[in-house]
């Protein structure tokens, strides 16, 4: 699944870390869904649609 959170956590000039801290998960675990490596569980997707004030559709992108 592809995602947008590279470029939001770019606008707010956020670190990986600052984004991990704001979500309550590990810098790796943001690092793998920025590229791709492993899709969030949706409890973990609406934390991070909320957190960025964005529907979910707005972040995370069907393949097809």
């Amino acid at each position: 699944m592809k995602n947008r959170l590279k470029v939001l956590r770019a606008e707010r000039d956020w670190s990986q870390q600052d984004l991990a801290e704001r979500l309550e998960v590990s810098r790796q675990s943001v690092n793998a869904i920025e590229t791709g490596k492993y899709d969030p569980s949706l409890p973990l997707a609406f934390r991070i649609a909320d957190l960025f004030g964005l529907p979910i559709e707005a972040i995370f992108l069907r393949e097809r």
